[in-house]
C-alpha cells in the first residue's frame, strides 16, 4: 500500500477563479491486499473530497455525508437531522420541487438518503455520464437549499415523518422497543436518549426557522465529505467539485463530541403494551463502547457467540427446545457509545420472568464455559467474508470510505478495520464479557401483548419526560445566510451531459446436464466470490396437488436447512461458518431456490456441503416439530399485524378459494396443522429433481473449471415431475370495497386491484404495461405517490405495480395511511387511476420514462446478487441475450398511443377490490359515502354478516 501527501493547484478551464485545493492522501493497491483505493483532498471550504476510480462499470456513486445526526439535536428539539433528510430532497434555488427524484430516475439512477444518530448521507449511483449533474444537484441543496425552505414544505414532510413513525413504529409489531430502550438507558437530555426520528411533540412544537437555524450551523461543506467513486477520471472530478461546491462558504467550526457511555448503578425494568404482537418479548440491554473502540471487535464476537447461529447458547436454550420462536444477540455501536442486547420471542403461556432468569444463567453457563478455538474461527471467517462481499458494488466501497472517514477520520480504516476482528483472542472475549456484560447492570425490557400479561418484573423505573439536562446545548445565535457568491457561469442551467457509457451486458455460457439441468453462468474477477443458485421450478405452486396441506413447499425447505444424513443442523451450519460460507433453502412461489455463497479459496468445501443439503437431506421428527412449530406461530402473530393482514385477505380476494396463490406460501393454520414429516418427504422425492432445475454460476472462476467441480450434480437421479396447471383466479366484479376492523389503529393499509391476464414476457404486453405504470406507480415520481405523500402528506409512500411470472398476477396499487385519510386516499388512488386509464400519460411523462427506464441497464449487472437474477430470468425463459436490445428499442420507440391503449385495457378501475384494513368503526361511515358496496371481512378474509362468519363467501 502506498500514499503520498502533495499540494496541488487545479486551474479549472471552465471557471476562471483559481482555487488551492489539497491532495491530502493517495491510497494504492500493490498486491493482493483489502484495499479500497482512493484519493482524498480538501477544498479551501473545509469540504473533505475522496474519490475511488474504478472502471470496471459504467457507474458512478455520489455519495454526501453530514458529520450531523440526531446527536446534535437537542432536548425537545429531536428529529431535526432526520426532517433535513426529507426536506433536502424538496427542491433548492435552482432544482424545482419533487424535480430531485425525477433528474435521478430519468437518468437511470437509483437515489436515497439516510440519516441516524452521528451523520446524514445523501446518495446516488448514476451512469457514469451523469455525474456532473449529481454534483450540480448536491451543491444545490448544500449552497442554494434554504431560500427554497418554505412554510407550505415543511407543514407536508412533517406529516410525511408522522406518517413514517406511525408506519415504521406505532403501527409495526414491537416497533417502539428502541425507543423505550433509548430513553431508558441513557441519561436525561442525552443525545442518544431519543431515536433519530424524533418525538412527534418535538416537531409539533418547532417552526420552518428552528430548522433553518439547524441547517445553517451543520450542513456546511466544512461538516461534510464528498465521496464519488466508479467510472472516474480524478483531475476531472476535482475540476467538476471545485466549479459546484467552490463558492459555497464553510459554516461554523465543528467540535468532534465527546460524552461517556453511560454507567447504570441497578438494573432498570421497563415494559409496554403493544397490541399489534402475538408473542411476548423480553430484552436486556448493556451500554458498551464507542465504534471503532478496541473492545468492539470482541463484543461482536461475544454476541455472536451467545446468539448467532445454531451453535449459539440463546438458540440451542430457547428455539432448539421450542421454548422461543426467536432468540438472538447483538452489538451496534454508535459513535458515542454501543449497546449490548439480548432478546427473546417467547412462545405465548409462558412467564418471562422465567426467561429473565434463563437468560440470565446462560450469562452463567458461558462465563464456566469460556470461549473455543471453534467460536473464534468461526466469527473471523464470517467477518472477512462480509466485508470483500461488502465491496462487491461500488456503492460498497464508497460507503465504506464516507463511514470510516466521517466516523473514525480515516477514510483508510479498512485494513484496521479487518485486522482487528482477524486478530481478536479468546482472552479479549472473556475480557470484555466481564468487563461490560456478566454482572453488569442494563435495562429489562418487556413487550407484552395486553395489560393481562406480566412482565419480566414490575417496571422500577420511569423515563423522564421533564427536569434539567446535564448535556450542553448548541447556540444558534448570530447564525445567518447569505446566497453564495462567485460563480461564473450559470448555475440554474442543467449541466450538459457527456458521451453515454457503452453498456456491458454479462457474457455468459450456457450448458446442459445429462439429467436435465439447464446451466448458465459468467465469470467476474472484481471480488474473489462465488455464487451458485440452483432453482427447483415448482415451489409453493406445487402445493395446488393437495391444497389442504399449502405450506407444505415452505415446510419442506425449512427442513432442507436443517439436519442431514452426515450431519446434525448444528455441526453443517458450523462447518459453513468455519470458512465463511453460506448455504440456504427457501421455497418462493414458483419456484424452490437453493443458493450458496463463498469466497474462492472455499468453494470446494461449500460445494461438499452443498451436496449433502441437496441430497441427504434428514428430515428429523424433532426438527420437524419444531420448524412446523414456528410456522404455525407466525402465521398466527401475522394475524396481529395490520399489512401482514392486508396481503393475505388481498390474496384471498384476488385468486378465491379454489386457487393456491389465494393462500401465501407459508399457509394457514388449519393447512400447515394438517402436514405431516411423511408429506415432508415425499413432497422432495416427488417434485425435488434435475428434471425442472436451473443452475446459475457468477463468481471468480471459469467455465471449464468450475463445471469439473459440479459432478455432484450430475450424478442427481432425475425423475418426471409435472408442474401443475393452474386455473385462471377469480373474475373480479363490479369495483367493491371490503373492510378489516383493526379497532384503534393508527394507520390503514390499503390494498387496490384484480388479477390480470398478462404472464411474464420480456417484450410484449407485460413488459410494455410495466412502461406504461411507471410515471402512474412504477417511481418516487409517479402521479400516486406525488398526490398522496408528497402533495398531501397522508402517507410514507405509495406505489402501483404489475406483477407476474409464469402464471398471470395481479395490479396492486397500496399504501399505508393516517386513519383520518382513509376514505379520502381510497378517492385519491381511483381519481389517479380513472385519470391515467381515460386520458393517459402525457408527453412529458412519456419521456421520463423513456429516460429513466432506458438508462437503467448500468445498475441492473454490477453485483453478482444482480448477474444472478439477469442470468436467472435469461436461463429459465429461454431468452436471447439480445432481449436487452429488444427491449431498448421497445423504449426508444414504442409510442404514447399504444402504451395509452394498455392503459385503458389493463387498469381495470371498475373491476377493483379495494381493501381496507383500519379502524371500522370511524372508517366504515365515511367509506359508505364513495358509493361503493362495502363488504365486512375478518382477518382471514371470511365474509362477516350480521355479526356472523360466513366462509363460504
Amino acid at each position: 500500500m502506498k500514499k503520498s501527501l502533495l499540494l496541488i493547484l487545479i486551474s479549472l478551464a471552465s471557471w476562471s477563479v483559481l482555487a488551492q485545493t489539497k491532495l491530502i492522501e493517495e491510497v494504492t493497491k500493490t498486491g493482493d491486499e483489502i484495499v479500497i483505493p482512493y484519493k482524498k483532498y480538501q477544498l479551501d471550504n473545509g469540504l473533505t473530497l475522496i474519490i475511488h476510480e474504478d472502471h470496471s462499470d459504467p457507474l458512478v456513486h455520489v455519495d454526501v455525508t453530514y458529520h450531523v445526526g440526531s446527536a446534535r439535536e437537542e432536548l425537545q428539539k429531536s428529529g431535526f437531522a432526520h426532517f433535513f433528510e426529507h426536506m433536502m430532497f424538496q427542491g433548492s434555488e435552482n432544482v424545482a420541487d419533487e424535480e430531485h427524484f425525477k433528474i435521478v430516475t430519468e437518468s437511470g439512477g437509483r437515489l436515497n438518503g439516510s440519516t441516524n444518530r452521528d451523520r446524514t448521507n445523501y446518495y446516488e449511483t448514476v451512469p457514469s455520464n451523469q455525474l456532473a449533474t449529481m454534483l450540480w444537484l448536491e451543491a444545490d441543496r448544500m449552497g442554494f437549499f434554504l431560500d427554497s425552505v418554505t412554510q407550505k414544505k415543511f407543514e407536508v414532510q412533517r406529516a410525511t415523518v408522522k406518517n413514517e413513525k406511525g408506519q415504521n413504529y406505532d403501527n409495526r409489531p414491537y416497533g417502539r422497543w428502541s425507543e423505550v430502550t433509548a430513553g431508558a438507558l441513557y441519561p436525561y437530555g442525552h443525545p442518544y436518549s431519543w431515536l433519530t426520528i424524533g418525538k412527534l411533540e418535538d416537531l409539533d412544537r418547532v417552526d420552518v426557522n428552528d430548522l433553518k437555524k439547524f441547517f445553517m450551523r451543520w450542513y456546511g461543506p466544512n461538516n461534510a465529505t464528498l465521496t464519488v467513486g466508479g467510472d472516474v477520471n480524478p483531475t476531472q472530478v476535482v475540476a467538476m467539485v471545485e466549479k459546484y461546491f467552490g463558492v459555497i462558504p464553510a459554516g461554523p467550526a465543528v467540535e468532534p463530541m465527546k460524552l461517556e457511555p453511560p454507567v447504570l448503578k441497578s438494573d432498570r425494568y421497563v415494559s409496554y403494551v403493544d397490541s399489534n404482537i402475538r408473542f411476548p418479548a423480553i430484552m436486556f440491554t448493556f451500554p458498551t463502547v464507542p465504534a471503532f473502540h478496541p473492545d468492539e471487535a470482541p463484543l461482536d464476537c461475544l454476541a455472536e457467540i451467545l446468539g448467532t447461529g445454531k451453535s449459539s447458547y440463546f438458540y440451542k436454550k430457547f428455539v432448539l427446545t421450542q421454548k422461543a420462536i426467536q432468540a438472538s444477540t447483538f452489538h451496534p455501536a454508535s459513535e458515542l457509545s454501543g449497546e449490548f442486547t439480548m432478546f427473546v420471542l417467547p412462545f405465548p403461556g409462558q412467564t418471562l420472568s422465567a426467561f429473565e432468569q434463563e437468560m440470565r444463567a446462560i450469562l452463567d453457563e458461558f462465563a464456566k464455559n469460556g470461549v473455543s478455538d471453534d467460536d473464534i474461527t468461526k466469527f473471523k471467517a464470517s467477518r472477512e467474508s462480509d466485508l470483500i462481499n461488502g465491496l462487491a458494488s461500488v456503492s460498497g466501497k464508497v460507503s465504506q470510505l464516507a463511514n470510516y472517514q466521517t466516523i473514525y477520520g480515516d477514510a483508510n480504516a479498512i485494513k484496521y478495520d479487518l485486522d482487528r476482528y482477524l486478530n481478536i483472542t479468546k482472552e479479549d472475549v472473556m475480557r470484555v464479557f466481564n468487563q461490560y456484560i456478566y454482572n453488569k447492570k442494563g435495562v429489562i425490557q418487556s413487550v407484552i401483548p395486553d395489560a393481562e400479561t406480566a412482565p419480566a418484573q414490575p417496571d422500577n423505573y420511569e423515563i423522564p419526560t421533564s427536569g434539567e439536562s446535564a448535556f450542553p446545548t448548541t447556540d444558534y445565535s448570530g447564525l445567518s445566510y447569505s446566497r453564495p457568491k462567485g460563480d461564473k457561469f450559470d448555475r440554474s442551467k442543467r449541466p450538459e451531459l457527456g458521451p453515454n457509457p457503452t453498456i456491458k451486458v454479462p457474457d455468459f455460457w450456457k450448458e446442459e446436464l445429462a439429467n436435465g439441468i439447464k446451466v448458465i453462468g459468467t465469470q467476474t474477477d472484481e471480488i474473489p466470490v462465488v455464487e451458485i443458485q440452483l432453482t427447483i421450478n415448482g415451489g409453493h405452486k406445487m402445493d395446488a396437488y393437495d391444497p389442504k396441506k399449502s405450506g407444505l413447499a415452505s415446510l419442506t425447505a425449512g427442513l432442507m436447512n436443517e439436519a442431514t444424513q452426515n450431519y446434525t443442523s448444528e455441526q453443517i451450519q458450523e462447518e459453513l461458518r468455519k470458512i465463511g460460507s453460506d448455504i440456504s433453502v427457501y421455497a418462493g412461489t414458483s419456484q424452490t431456490t437453493i443458493s450458496a455463497s463463498t469466497l474462492v479459496k472455499n468453494l470446494d468445501r461449500t460445494l461438499e456441503l452443498m451436496d449433502e443439503v441437496l441430497k441427504r437431506p434428514a428430515f428429523n421428527q424433532e426438527d420437524f416439530d419444531r420448524l412446523k412449530n414456528q410456522q404455525l406461530e407466525g402465521i398466527k402473530a401475522g394475524q396481529k399485524n395490520p399489512g401482514a393482514i392486508a396481503n393475505l385477505v388481498f390474496d384471498r380476494l384476488l385468486y378465491g378459494d379454489e386457487h393456491i396463490y389465494s393462500v401465501p406460501n407459508s399457509g394457514i393454520e388449519e393447512t400447515v396443522a394438517a402436514i405431516t414429516l411423511e408429506d415432508v418427504k415425499n413432497f422432495y422425492d416427488n417434485y425435488y429433481s434435475p428434471s425442472v432445475s436451473e443452475l446459475a454460476i457468477i463468481g471468480d472462476i471459469d467455465r471449464k473449471t468450475v463445471l469439473a467441480k459440479m459432478e455432484f450434480l450430475k450424478t442427481w437421479e432425475a425423475k418426471e415431475v409435472k408442474i401443475p396447471e393452474l386455473p385462471k383466479a377469480k373474475p373480479s366484479g363490479k369495483t367493491t370495497i371490503y373492510m378489516v376492523d383493526k379497532v384503534d389503529a393508527p394507520q390503514s393499509e390499503i390494498r387496490i386491484g384484480y388479477v390480470t391476464d398478462m404472464s411474464y414476457d420480456a417484450t410484449g404486453d407485460y413488459f410494455k404495461s410495466y412502461l406504461m405504470n411507471f410515471p402512474l406507480g412504477g417511481a418516487f415520481n409517479s402521479r400516486i405517490n406525488l398526490n398522496l405523500r408528497e402533495d398531501k402528506g397522508w402517507t410514507y409512500g405509495a406505489r402501483g405495480y404489475f406483477s407476474s411470472d409464469d402464471d398471470p398476477g395481479p395490479y396492486t396499487a397500496s399504501a399505508g395511511v393516517k386513519a383520518n385519510t382513509t376514505d379520502s386516499a381510497v378517492v385519491e388512488f381511483m381519481k389517479e387511476i380513472s385519470n391515467y386509464r381515460i386520458n393517459g400519460m402525457t408527453d412529458s411523462e412519456l419521456a421520463f420514462m423513456r429516460s429513466a427506464i432506458g438508462q437503467r441497464d448500468a445498475l441492473d449487472y454490477e453485483t453478482p446478487g444482480q448477474k444472478a437474477r439477469f442470468l436467472r430470468r435469461i436461463n429459465h425463459y429461454d431468452l436471447d441475450k439480445t432481449f436487452v436490445d429488444e427491449q431498448n428499442k421497445i423504449i426508444r420507440n414504442v409510442s404514447k398511443k399504444e402504451l395509452n391503449t394498455l392503459a385503458k385495457k389493463y387498469l381495470k378501475d371498475d373491476n377493483f377490490y379495494i381493501l381496507v384494513v383500519g379502524d371500522a368503526a370511524t372508517n366504515r361511515p365515511k367509506l359508505a359515502k364513495l358509493g361503493y358496496d362495502i363488504i365486512d371481512l375478518n382477518e382471514k378474509g371470511d365474509v362477516i354478516e350480521d355479526g356472523k362468519i360466513d366462509t363460504q363467501k
